[in-house]
């Protein structure tokens, strides 16, 4: 095997054999489609799902072997293609067998057809909107038929016909022993956005998910259970240690990807991966030979950021730094051979003095000119003595114009050592404490040794003052601890190249950055890059896969995949073939693994120059969706290694989404108590709710300010819709028999010749419904996500539901005008069709919702290949952009006129406070024409929607007696758009006596209010003692009663006698 991480003692097999049978077993009995309650219990019960068969009260945690680690542990690899719900039978909607089930599903548990279903759940209807009742069984009727598999929906060889290219998103990892929060939440919301979409429009979607090992994060958590064990991991072993870390992701892992589930991640769960599978092991091992081949690995002594309580380091980009209260001490560097002369300097970290190889002073300081060459004594160090040297480096300016170098713990002082090639002193231990160079202070914590060096030395006079100091305080982005710069023995790569090549791709364009202001952060960070280092003084992780010749010392190496490849090497180098070769104890930076994520998990290297493999299929990949938190982290070293080992780019985008933070824009922490659990929401509110909160109303690249007003308010949205179905499947096609419901059934986009036969607000609706189309379809190609969502919203509520699920009613209501079978049967396909395609356009942002409700209308058959007669496999309204939707801009317009007389009608209606169920009297005025005919021909809609009285609304052309004798003093005259113009009769629009006895009522009680505040205002007394701005208030306040009394008084005048 490539890692030795793997190795296992021959007499621990049988026993680790056995606690691999009791993993399986474990998780065959653990279900995937869990509830957000369920999944919070399990990932919360001590002895629940995978716990109870790895523990009991009594005995020690048992270990695994190999195998078991790369099989057991990972339920849903590609090894053993074990199915999430293994042995519970599939009770959602009924669908064929599928060549896709045999890598989900036990034989013979897939069902069988059931035609009647749709037949069945007609009668049945739709109850309320309960996301609880029916997201977790369609979750499981997916994964169950294999519908998240790139060919779910047509084969590879239909989709290579077609020329439909895959779509390939690389999940970023979460830590196998993670739990869901809110930036797991928007990147399954957003990415299965976009692996639903391309899926509908017909490509092969694979969205490949895994989780990584999290080499600090887990190594700490299995350290803090052995700390309160009252041991440590040096005290167990190596192996041991190991032995338990395994032992607690077989407990703790898996969680976070059924929790991914809950939130409907159409991800491929037959291919996930774990960053320590062999296959990935090996490609770990294979990417660092063939680097250091290129010369692009080295090891060297350089300055590294240091976290004493991890005893690791760790990269720039893993240190946050933090402003914090801290103290600048000022001390005496007393220089050798004088009368008491010293140089005043100041620093934050007083016991780094015990490490100072020389005192830099600025060349033309006149104060320390004539020290310069001299020697100073460093303080309680014994007498030795330091150089005082002179460099530019230094700010005359600031502080005392006096630095202290301590080229062994600062990475400014390390380049100025380095440049006069001065000692490098490391005065610290690997925990912190300091070590024998730091003399009396040797073993002292470095905290205590700063507090005891800074006594003594107050006790010799070399101490000046001590002065409150904010600092930039760098800490360990995962233990928190305070990072301490030291010089050590570290793998590293070179990154100039790499980083140049990384830049280029963008450049040229090969690489596209959604947004694109990230660019600019992009080349900056490129064009100074830092080599990195690769190793880590941990035990959990990638070993490096060097190892040393000989007993002892590290001079000579051999770089190698195994220990059988090195011991051939070691062999080639002239070594006896029983030579003794020890690996490197140190693991790879997290990173390094997940670098090689997009290709790796495809079956790189094995697969290489394949062309039927999965890697010439789905590397490179198409785009990469994550935070632009970790831009640097993973995103640009992804690009660098994937340039570097495959001479590609690894995906063609990446887009970049922000942080979810709270309703104010602060940054959720338990500490604000601000935090959202997705959990909580999902089981309150429905994974939808949440995922559309998500997703609309923010661009790419901008924070998520998230409350629970909007996930209510998306909540409504879906039960609005909800509703909306149950119109149309309840009440519009109640009455259609079997023959129009096969007909009613989505085959495809309305052709011209259907659409032509349209009535207009039929015409109007496919219109808008088709524009839609065409407008979401281009917003999500240009991952302009949030737009496309928000602009569905806007047109099922404010267009189909509310204008013509209503003017529908029209049609099929003879209380309401209908009653022609025609109109009846052409408004039913009008209500199906467009429901239709808000269905579709709707269900990458809300899949469960629209799933459900999808079965509940007439649908046309599923493909002879596809996995399911599901939403998620039909069809895209638009597949082909070549070939537009139709649609009819002279129907939108004139419609567009018809709503702007209703509203105007509903307007004066509120105006006049108008009872809502009163029926008013309207006559409309048009030109001669389309308009008019179109306005007249629409009549019983607009006595519908507007509440007019059938028996007194007409429709008449302008310049017409009519329209002359609706224009009068009693009239109420409302001015719309196009010439078109209503005139509502006041009689019908009040009672003249009740509303002059209400304007009286409320004459009356203005006169009191400003004979009130007239009075208080011609006091001398309150003019002269109140402050100016309240009798500027009291003005004011009277200018508008006098102003709403002229109101008044001019609606009474108004009043017909």
């Amino acid at each position: 095997m490539s890692n030795q991480l793997f190795a296992a003692k021959s007499t621990r097999t049988k026993k680790k054999k056995s606690a691999s049978k009791a993993m399986v077993a474990a998780f065959f009995c653990v279900s995937s489609s869990l509830s957000a309650q369920g999944v919070r219990a399990f990932s919360t019960t001590a002895k629940a799902g995978v716990s109870a068969f790895v523990r009991s009260s009594n005995q020690k945690p048992r270990t695994f072997s190999p195998a078991a680690r790369a099989s057991a542990s990972f339920p849903f690899s590609v090894d053993n293609r074990v199915g999430s719900f293994v042995g519970t039978k599939n009770t959602f909607w009924g669908t064929p067998t599928s060549l896709r089930l045999s890598s989900t599903v036990a034989d013979g548990e897939a069902t069988k057809a059931s035609c009647a279903y749709d037949l069945e759940n007609k009668e049945a209807g739709l109850g309320n909107y309960a996301p609880t009742e029916f997201e977790n069984d369609i979750y499981k009727w997916w994964e169950s038929a294999g519908c998240f598999q790139p060919d779910a929906k047509q084969t590879k060889e239909e989709s290579d016909k077609n020329g439909r290219k895959p779509y390939v998103l690389p999940m970023p990892p979460p830590n196998v022993t993670g739990r869901l929060h809110m930036g797991h939440a928007i990147f399954v919301a957003l990415q299965d956005v976009l692996a639903r979409f391309h899926r509908m429009r017909g490509r092969p979607v694979l969205w490949l998910p895994g989780t990584d090992h999290a080499g600090i994060a887990t190594q700490l958590q299995v350290e803090k259970q052995l700390i309160a064990e009252g041991t440590s991991r040096e005290e167990v072993g190596r192996e041991e240690f190991l032995d338990r870390v395994w032992t607690y992701k077989a407990e703790q892992g898996g969680h976070i990807t059924r929790q991914l589930r809950s939130l409907g991640a159409s991800a491929d769960w037959t291919r996930e991966r774990f960053t320590m599978d062999s296959d990935l092991s090996e490609a770990v091992s294979e990417a660092f030979v063939r680097l250091h081949d290129k010369g692009l690995i080295y090891r060297g002594e350089y300055m590294v950021n240091w976290a004493p309580m991890l005893k690791t380091a760790v990269s720039d980009l893993e240190v946050e730094y933090t402003e914090e209260e801290g103290k600048l001490y000022f001390f005496k560097y007393m220089v050798e051979g004088s009368d008491g002369e010293f140089l005043p300097v100041a620093t934050t970290r007083p016991e780094t003095i015990m490490g100072d190889t020389a005192v830099c002073v600025h060349p033309e300081d006149e104060r320390y000119k004539d020290l310069v060459g001299k020697q100073a004594v460093v303080p309680m160090g014994n007498g030795r003595t330091i150089p005082i040297i002179a460099d530019e480096y230094v700010d005359m300016e600031f502080g005392t114009g006096a630095l202290k170098i301590t080229p062994g713990h600062d990475p400014n002082d390390y380049a100025i050592g380095k440049k006069f090639d001065l000692p490098i002193i490391n005065i610290m231990n690997k925990d912190g404490s300091l070590n024998e160079n730091a003399g009396s202070y040797n073993g002292l914590d470095r905290f205590d040794a700063r507090e005891a060096l800074w006594k003594d030395m107050e006790k010799e006079s070399l101490t000046i003052k001590v002065d409150p100091h904010t600092q930039r305080v760098p800490r360990s982005q995962r233990g928190g601890e305070i990072i301490e710069p030291l010089v050590s023995s570290q793998w590293f790569v070179k990154t100039e190249g790499m980083g140049a090549k990384a830049l280029k791709a963008v450049e040229d364009g090969d690489i596209e950055i959604i947004p694109k202001r990230f660019d600019k952060i992009w080349n900056n960070w490129l064009t100074d890059i830092h080599d990195w280092c690769i190793s880590r003084q941990l035990w959990w992780g990638h070993r490096i896969p060097v190892w040393y010749v000989g007993e002892t010392g590290e001079s000579e190496f051999i770089v190698a995949r195994n220990e059988k490849e090195a011991r051939s090497k070691a062999v080639e180098n002239g070594h006896p073939e029983d030579v003794v070769l020890r690996q490197e104890e140190d693991v790879l930076d997290t990173w390094f693994s997940s670098g090689l994520w997009p290709f790796a998990t495809v079956g790189w290297p094995a697969n290489e120059g394949d062309v039927n493999s999965d890697l010439a299929r789905f590397y490179p990949g198409t785009c990469l969706e994550t935070g632009y938190d970790i831009l640097f982290f993973w995103v640009a070293r992804m690009v660098m290694m994937g340039i570097e080992l495959t001479g590609e780019s690894p995906f063609s985008v990446i887009y970049l989404h922000g942080l979810v933070r709270a309703a104010d824009g602060s940054k959720m922490s338990k500490t604000k108590g601000n935090v959202i659990d997705p959990l909580d929401t999902v089981a309150d509110y429905g994974a939808d709710s949440l995922r559309y909160s998500l997703v609309t109303g923010v661009t790419p690249g901008q924070d998520i300010p998230l409350n629970m007003e909007k996930i209510e308010a998306n909540r409504n949205f879906c039960n609005k819709l909800w509703n909306s179905c149950k119109f149309v499947t309840g009440n519009a096609l109640k009455d259609a028999d079997e023959a129009e419901m096969e007909e009613l059934g989505v085959t495809g986009p309305m052709s011209q010749e259907e659409f032509d036969k349209l009535l207009l607000p039929e015409k109007y609706i496919v219109s808008k419904a088709h524009e839609l189309v065409a407008s979401v379809t281009e917003d999500i190609e240009k991952y302009q996500l949030g737009a496309a969502g928000s602009k569905i919203y806007e047109f099922m509520w404010d267009q189909y539901a509310d204008w013509y699920i209503e003017i529908s009613k029209t049609r099929l209501y003879e209380g309401n005008g209908g009653g022609d079978i025609v109109e009846a049967k052409a408004s039913r396909r009008v209500l199906v069709y467009v429901l239709d395609i808000i269905l579709r356009v709707l269900h990458p942002y809300m899949p469960y919702v629209t799933e459900k409700l999808w079965h509940h209308l007439p649908r046309a058959k599923a493909g002879e290949n596809q996995a399911a007669h599901a939403l998620m496999l039909s069809d895209w309204p638009q597949m082909d952009d070549a070939f537009p939707l139709v649609t009819n801009h002279d129907s939108v317009s004139t419609f567009e006129c018809f709503q702007a007389v209703t509203r105007s009608i509903r307007n004066a209606r509120a105006e006049y406070n108008v009872e809502q169920g009163k029926k008013i009297s309207a006559i409309v005025v048009a030109p001669a024409g389309t308009l008019k005919d179109a306005i007249e021909a629409e009549l019983k809609s607009l006595v519908l929607l507007a509440r007019l009285d059938p028996e007194d609304a007409k429709v008449v052309e302008a310049g017409s007696d009519d329209a002359k004798a609706a224009n009068n003093d009693e009239s109420v005259q409302l001015v719309v758009q196009d010439g078109v113009e209503v005139f509502l009769p006041l009689s019908g629009l009040i009672d003249p006596e009740k509303e002059r006895a209400r304007l009286t009522k409320q004459q009356g009680k203005l006169e009191i209010e400003i004979q009130k505040l007239a009075g208080r205002l011609s006091s001398k007394g309150f003019v002269d003692k109140a402050p100016a701005a309240v009798v500027d208030k009291a003005k004011a306040e009277l200018a508008e009663l006098e102003s709403q009394a002229k109101m008044v008084q001019s609606s009474l005048d108004a009043l017909p006698q």
